[in-house]
């Protein structure tokens, strides 16, 4: 399918689940998705060629405990709004959602496929388990908002293969719940918050190709990924084999610091090489060029000498 979509599925205002990936939808995500379809549990729209903004309407989606966007050609920033999704964010928050069907009240159990912890994996379950968020391969701009970390009931983010700037709001160490979280091949710089420790539940977790700097964080969870999650920055400490020196960077890096020092000593050895240079070219290369004064040289030689031997004969008698 293609083009725009169709406003029709609007009159659909009981729908629980909007699952558009993997076709070529285009223009901008309309904002009647939060204006009408406020019972929507899943929305994913991954894989298509949406543009423009996310748009604040999204927000309104107090149910909504899936929301994929990925693989689009999305712009502008992360909403700060999103710290109103309900059932993202509070733990006391029913999760199973209840519907009045013919009179009777039924628990909706369904089944969803979702892209976690770099794979794709099948849930035929309670949503509340499995609540997520993924923006990757997009084109997103700007900060992080720490308001992402109100979203304590997210056990997967990721935010990859954007062009994010800017520091780790801290505020993502309190989404201790998190599984899954991913912020590779961004823009992102500062060092990985020390908050991160609290993330206890990872087993999914990639920071790698950012700018990002410092010490990684000591925790069970942070110490235990491969080299990849954190390659392309200049991060160091454990897993990784790069010390890090007394300022918490690389000794690669630290060594940077000093590089007057090291010029100091570069120009020290110029300068013996080109006094070398100068004194053979000065005073050894016409000894042997000019016949002259190779010839004075030797006569200078041999009365010194002379005067010499004549000096030691005398105090030796």
């Amino acid at each position: 399918m293609f083009g725009e979509l169709p406003s029709t599925l609007q009159n659909l205002t009981d729908l629980r689940i909007l699952d558009l990936s993997e076709n070529h939808f285009s223009g901008n995500i309309p904002t009647w998705i939060g204006d009408k379809l406020s019972t929507l549990m899943i929305l994913s729209l991954r894989s298509n060629n949406f543009d423009g903004q996310i748009p604040h309407k999204i927000c309104d989606l107090q149910y909504l405990q899936n929301l994929d966007l990925s693989r689009n050609n999305i712009l502008g920033a992360i909403p700060k709004c999103f710290s109103n999704l309900s059932a993202m964010a509070n733990r006391s928050y029913d999760n199973n959602y209840s519907y009045d069907w013919g009179g009777t009240t039924t628990l909706i159990y369904l089944s969803a496929l979702l892209v976690l912890k770099g794979g794709e994996d099948e849930y035929s379950s309670i949503l509340g388990l499995v609540t997520s968020m993924d923006l990757s391969a997009n084109s997103l701009t700007g900060e992080i908002p720490k308001e992402i970390g109100i979203l304590v009931e997210l056990r997967s983010l990721n935010l990859s293969g954007n062009l994010l700037i800017g520091n780790i709001p801290d505020e993502i160490g309190n989404m201790e719940l998190m599984e899954s979280l991913d912020l590779s091949m961004n823009q992102l710089n500062g060092e990985i918050p020390p908050s991160f420790s609290n993330l206890n539940f990872l087993n999914h977790f990639n920071v790698s190709y950012n700018n990002l700097t410092g010490q990684i964080p000591t925790s069970t969870q942070l110490q235990s990924f491969e080299n990849f999650s954190y390659m392309g920055n200049y991060l160091c400490g454990p897993p990784l084999t790069k010390n890090c020196s007394t300022k918490g960077l690389p000794t690669d890096v630290a060594n940077n610091g000093s590089s007057s020092e090291g010029s100091k000593v570069n120009w020290l050895y110029v300068s013996i090489v080109l006094g070398f240079i100068m004194g053979f070219w000065g005073v050894v290369a016409p000894l042997f060029f000019i016949r002259s004064w190779r010839h004075a040289y030797y006569r200078k030689l041999d009365h010194v000498g002379r005067k010499l031997y004549v000096y030691w004969a005398t105090i030796g008698m």
